[in-house]
């Protein structure tokens, strides 16, 4: 009884954690609608991977609008992206268009970076952003990265290997002399003193007094 209380609970749940996912996807879908107060712009890219209809628009941050729809230049070999911005944001003619993700877990968007240039982009649906930088692939860059540093692990080893033996000299080498041993220090002999005769001494030396 407990086992199938739990599998309907479970049941329940992935329900509902499938319901949300609908109810976001259709309000993200909702968003791609062209309303009034609207215009369209038109960029190309060599790769927007991770961009799909209804991915952000943001200048600084700041959400402008969706990606509308996503086209491919048969002809050039660009994707083409109509952009739906709001027409409070007037961009300048030298626009800056670049994929960024939020984070490396994070969706991808569109970020827009004005320049300085004096004439805008018309909002007559005729408009396009010339400079764009197109996604990067994560992978690929940490597969380029870590093939890298492989590779300098054979340098690495090579560097830490001796090098060959030096060849011996034609010519011998002269040794230097060996040093003497250090002599005995001499020996001082002190010579013994004479006997000392009193003058008043009947016998001297050597007589025994005969």
């Amino acid at each position: 009884m407990r086992e199938s209380f739990f599998e309907t609970l479970v049941g329940a749940l992935v329900v509902v954690v499938a319901a949300v996912f609908l109810w976001f996807s259709l309000a993200v879908g909702g968003d791609t609608e062209t309303k009034g107060d609207q215009y369209n712009v038109l960029a190309r890219f060599n790769n927007v991977s991770g961009i799909s209809r209804g991915s952000d628009v943001r200048i600084a941050g700041v959400k402008a609008g969706v990606v509308k729809s996503i086209e491919g230049d048969p002809t050039r070999f660009e994707a083409v992206l109509t952009l739906s911005l709001d027409k409070k944001w007037e961009l300048p003619d030298d626009t800056d268009a670049r994929i960024s993700t939020d984070g490396l877990l994070g969706g991808s968007y569109i970020g827009l970076e004005p320049g300085g240039g004096f004439d805008t982009i018309p909002q007559d649906g005729t408009g396009e952003i010339k400079y764009t930088r197109g996604s990067v692939d994560l992978l690929t860059l940490f597969a380029s990265f870590a093939a890298g540093g492989g590779g300098g692990g054979d340098t690495a080893e090579s560097a830490e290997q001796p090098d060959a033996a030096p060849e011996l000299a034609s010519e011998p080498v002269a040794q230097p002399a060996p040093k003497p041993a250090p002599s005995a220090a001499p020996q001082t002999v002190t010579p013994s003193e004479p006997a000392v005769v009193p003058a008043d001494d009947p016998y001297p030396a050597g007589d025994d007094g005969q």
